[in-house]
Order: C-alpha cells, then structure tokens, then sequence
C-alpha cells in the first residue's frame, strides 16, 4: 500500500529545499500532500510544489474545497507520517504550547502519526534556551526532530541551524516509515544504565555505562507498538517517547522495581550494568580522610536475572550485558 506523507513548509530561507525533499519521496513512490504557511508563501509558490507533488497544495484553512470534508482532519487521517521541514522556531514554540491558528499547526495537532520536525534557523535563535526547552519538551512527547546542520547560514552566520540535507530527511522519513507494529499489545520491560552503590553520603562504587543501549531497545519497543516500562539507573539520556520510566539508585532498588513489574510484563530485557558487590557497611557520615588505609568489604548484591529465571513461567527473558564490580 502506497505511503502518504504530509509535508509542512513554513517561513525560512530554507523553504526552498523543501522542493527537493518533495521530489525525492515522490520518487520512492510515496504520496505526498503539502502545507504551505503564508509566510512560506513569500519564499516558494504554491505552484512549484504542486507541479512535483501531483496534489494541491493547501495554504488556507478557510478556503472552499469540492469536496464536503474538513480538510485538516482528512489530510491529518491520511498522513502516515507528519514532516516540517525547514520547521522555523515559531512553528515549534506554537505546537509545543498547543496552539492551532493555522492549516498547519490544527493538522498536526489533528494528526495521530509520527511527526518529525527539521529544524533550520539562525544560530543564536536555534541555541535560545526558550527553543531548546520547547524542542526538549516535543522530544519528550514523541515528536521526532532531525538535527540542523553546522555551515555558513543565510544571515551571514556561521554555526548550527542549517536544514539537514535533503537525502538526510528523505532516509528518516523512509526509515521511520518502515517501522512494524508487530509488538502491539504487548508489555516489555527494559533495565538500562549502571548501578550506583553508596559507600557514604558523599561516595559510591559505580562503573561506565551509559545506558544507551537500553534506551535504543525501549524506544525501539515503543515503536513497533509495544507498551514499555523502562527501569533506568542514573544517566542524562532523555527517556523515550511512549515509554514510562522508571528510575533507580542502587542494584537493590533495581531487584525490587523489576519484580514489581514482573507480573505485568509479557518479556524482561536486562541491559543494564547492575553492581555485582556492594559496601556491606555503608557509612551514614562522611568517611574521614587520616593517615591510616581503610578496607572496604563488599557483599554480594541479588542476581536479577537469575532470581527471574526461578520463576519465568512462559515470560521471556533476555540478557544483553553482564559488568562486573569488584
């Protein structure tokens, strides 16, 4: 079945590469549908995305159609996937704070499909810690963004805030159109992140991991239609869109939250880092430095993975990584 993507062109020099983005999907085959904003309007005419669209082009949310049909809510039923590209940093501000006073914002707000924004702006607006909290907050609701590029930009300025390059966009909308929801319906719970022991209230014992790799799995889960509970040890990744987090301290807490959820869960994913030891006595005040060496005597933390083997039943269980701290 043939594809449909809704493309959203707003008011930035860039509004002209959109033409080329439009023309590489039709070329894959891929029906497309465009929204122009006035503003973008002053940059490429409607004409020129008609002529490599094969539809019209929609500028007006108010303009008399053939057909009886509310057109935002049918162009937003018919997208399979939503792409604003160039996106500027008023159409990001107005969806992150909800507001719908064009054809473009009242159909991405109507629309139930992946949306994807390409960012391109200045580099001092595209740095602004107002556009950074709305792109971290649309982050956080499963709004995807694909990152601007460094270079020369249209002002004169130098730095990131360049539309991503054509085929760039054209590989993550294709990408993200191939994703399966072959995990509908399904609950998985995924550890990610290290563990941290506490020593005293100013140290700990901990180890390397990033918690990348537990993360990737849980948005991968989210995507292909999975409900996802994602039990996450200290790190500064973002969490997933769709996924519920989850967060822990030490391998003990993390024991504890897993088998909380163990009923729930139709597959555990253990990709977290977990402590093997811990500090058997943990210190309720700053350890003072003297002259003296101090032992530091560990005991043996619980092992998930086999407490969850004991009494998996028909649930799965995968194990993806095993670090060890002595």
């Amino acid at each position: 079945m043939k594809k449909n993507v809704v493309i959203g062109v707003t008011g930035g020099i860039a509004a002209y590469k959109a033409l080329d983005v439009v023309s590489g999907l039709r070329k894959q085959e891929i029906e497309t549908h465009v929204i122009l904003t006035q503003n973008a309007s002053e940059f490429v005419t409607p004409l020129s995305f008609e002529a490599l669209s094969n539809n019209e082009v929609v500028t007006d949310t108010f303009k008399r159609t053939k057909s009886w049909e509310v057109e935002h809510i049918a162009l937003a039923k018919k997208a399979d996937l939503f792409l604003v590209a160039p996106a500027t940093a008023n159409i990001i501000g107005k969806v992150a704070h909800g507001i719908a006073d064009d054809m473009l914002t009242t159909t991405i707000m109507a629309a139930r499909c992946p949306i994807v924004f390409a960012p391109a702006m200045n580099t001092a607006m595209y740095e602004n810690i107002i556009v950074q909290e709305n792109i971290t907050f649309l982050k956080s609701k499963g709004y995807h963004f694909i990152e601007p590029d460094n270079g020369f930009l249209a002002c004169g300025d130098r730095g990131k805030g360049k539309l991503a390059k054509p085929e760039d966009i054209i590989e993550v909308v294709l990408n993200l159109l191939k994703k399966s929801h072959d995990l509908e319906g399904k609950h998985i719970l995924v550890t990610a992140g290290p563990t941290i022991e506490a020593i005293d209230p100013m140290r700990y014992i901990t180890n390397h991991s990033s918690g990348k790799m537990g993360y990737a799995i849980a948005e991968e889960a989210a995507q292909r239609g999975a409900t996802v509970k994602l039990i996450s040890g200290p790190t500064t990744l973002q969490c997933p869109w769709g996924v519920e987090r989850i967060d822990v301290g030490s391998a003990l807490q993390m024991y504890e939250a897993v088998f909380k959820c163990f009923d729930w869960t139709y597959a555990v994913i253990k990709a977290a880092a977990v402590a093997d030891y811990r500090p058997e006595i943990v210190s309720s005040s700053k350890i003072k430095k003297t002259g003296e060496d101090i032992q530091l005597k560990l005991t043996r933390n619980p092992d998930i993975l086999q407490s969850l083997g004991r009494q998996k039943g028909n649930k799965v269980l995968v194990y993806t990584i095993k670090t060890l701290i002595l």
